[in-house]
């Protein structure tokens, strides 16, 4: 099982206002093939925090129907496992994210992947490179 960060959800069904550059297309592609292989079944695991942040962008760049109608879908993925997250969970990642100089979402993804014995990460956040974790697309 691998952790799905926010970012793949966010490349992979957000259509852009603009053309995107060479990378930024190598990245949509890739959360895309990566979003197919989740709807045909591949197990993955992430938290509500990042789902959250999914459901903030596509509010502001889409708007409330297309994310609720996102967020309902994966919610109901029996192969996408959504765990909770508490407070001492979110402190924790608040000092691991000062003193590795990463975001405090990207070290909470960090901490419950360490918690849950995942070692790769779906991501195209280059954040990850500091952390002890493989970064897969």
């Amino acid at each position: 099982m691998r952790f799905i960060d926010a970012n793949v959800f966010i490349y992979a069904v957000l259509k852009p206002k603009r053309a995107l550059n060479e990378k930024e297309q190598e990245i949509k592609n890739a959360s895309k093939e990566i979003f197919t292989r989740v709807n045909e079944g591949e197990e993955v695991i992430t938290t509500v925090v990042h789902l959250s942040e999914v459901a903030n962008v596509l509010e502001d760049a889409a708007n409330l129907s297309r994310s609720i109608f996102f967020l309902r879908d994966i919610l109901l993925k029996r192969n996408v496992v959504v765990e909770a997250v508490s407070g001492k969970d979110y402190m924790g990642s608040v000092l691991l994210a000062d003193e590795k100089r990463v975001s405090i979402n990207d070290a909470l993804a960090y901490l419950l992947m360490k918690r849950k014995g995942v070692e790769e990460i779906y991501t195209s956040d280059k954040h990850f490179e500091n952390l002890d974790v493989r970064i897969v697309n």
